[in-house]
């Protein structure tokens, strides 16, 4: 999504997003390396001088500090990048459409691009502010802590290392059926927009039928469609979130069986335990809301995808020297229009001056027979 992003973004915004994701990883980074000071923290308060553990605070202190330093830094830039890139992206659109051939513009790329500009753009962009800080932590932290556990205690870091297979294999499965179903929810709303612009537009026809109060069937569809793709997605991501909890949770189980195990046998002191269920307990936070912010990320996602391909459509070929730009006046003297065998207007008489609007300037327009009869 990283690389969409960028391609998406071109080289002039990529520096803010790349300096956002390095200071989120880096927060992540520090607050799973500020967990090793656990184990001699806990080692001094429950040894026979507690006061021992007086430096061991003071350093946890700092690291506690420097981390939420580095957080408030990295949410700070997240926030800036994604107003400033928002602001520069609709640019860029907006440009870009201005520039596409007319022919391009067909009715289902009506509500496209209606959805693309308004909903599409603000997520995809609310993603750099919103979705990147967690999703760099709920990935990077949880490894950060088991690289920590394997330096203190290889046995219980293996055992928490099987559980990151598990997890990611979730996590594609997850994916892969979720694919379809967001595909289809945003075809049905591509087409229900197209659908809702349709009706908007044919308003003054209905209205002056008499038919507003009719229901249609091709709009209710739509909106059907739309509904029911929604609950699939729904339904889709549900094997995905229990799955996730479960190995979570069987992880944490596995890790306290085995930390009591090797505490009665003497192996460990009840520090190194204590440390172990610390720490376990901060990786299933953030792996819990894995699944949350995978669909999240997707989504922003298949929004950039949408967004990459308008962007990458060849525009009209421009000019390296255009001309300048020059006015005429068009003027119409005694003007017959004729449909078959009838003629619908004789002596017609219009001017349009140079830089102005379209002006009659003669009466002897007279309709012989309406043209729609």
């Amino acid at each position: 999504m990283i690389r969409t992003l960028l391609r998406v973004l071109g080289h002039d915004h990529a520096r803010p997003v790349r300096r956002t994701v390095a200071l989120m990883t880096a927060a992540a980074v520090a607050e799973g390396l500020s967990y090793a000071l656990l184990v001699p923290l806990l080692r001094a308060l429950l040894g026979g001088d507690p006061g021992d553990a007086r430096p061991w605070l003071a350093a946890f202190a700092a690291a506690v500090a420097l981390c939420a330093a580095l957080r408030y830094a990295a949410d700070l830039s997240g926030f800036r990048a994604g107003t400033a890139l928002l602001r520069g992206v609709y640019h860029r659109l907006g440009d870009h459409l201005a520039r596409l051939p007319i022919g391009w513009y067909t009715p289902a790329r009506v509500g496209e691009v209606s959805v693309l500009a308004g909903r599409g753009v603000l997520g995809a962009m609310s993603a750099i502010a919103h979705l990147l800080a967690p999703f760099v932590s709920a990935c990077v932290t949880p490894l950060t802590i088991i690289a920590v556990m394997l330096a203190f205690d290889p046995r219980m870091g293996l055992a928490a290392l099987a559980a990151v297979p598990v997890v990611a294999a979730i996590q594609i499965r997850t994916g892969r059926a979720t694919a379809a179903a967001d595909a289809e929810r945003d075809a049905r709303d591509r087409d229900a927009t197209g659908r809702v612009i349709e009706y908007l537009q044919a308003q003054p026809v209905l209205r002056a039928g008499g038919r507003t109060t009719e229901r249609f069937r091709l709009l209710d569809d739509s909106l059907r469609d739309v509904r029911r793709a929604s609950r699939r997605t729904v339904l889709s991501a549900l094997p995905g979130t229990v799955g996730l909890a479960v190995a979570v949770q069987a992880m944490f189980t596995v890790l306290l069986i085995l930390g009591a195990y090797l505490a009665l046998g003497g192996h460990i002191g009840a520090a190194e335990v204590l440390t172990i269920l610390v720490l376990a307990a901060r990786c299933a936070d953030p792996l819990l809301s894995l699944s949350h912010i995978g669909g999240q990320i997707r989504g922003a996602r298949s929004e950039l995808a949408r967004l990459d391909a308008v962007l990458r459509t060849e525009p009209l070929p421009e000019p390296a020297d255009p001309a300048p730009p020059r006015h005429h006046g068009l003027r119409f003297e005694s003007v017959t229009f004729g449909h078959g065998e009838r003629t619908v207007l004789d002596g017609l008489s219009l001017a349009v001056p140079e830089g102005r609007r379209l002006a009659v300037v003669g009466a002897s327009a007279r309709a012989r027979a309406p043209c729609c009869s």
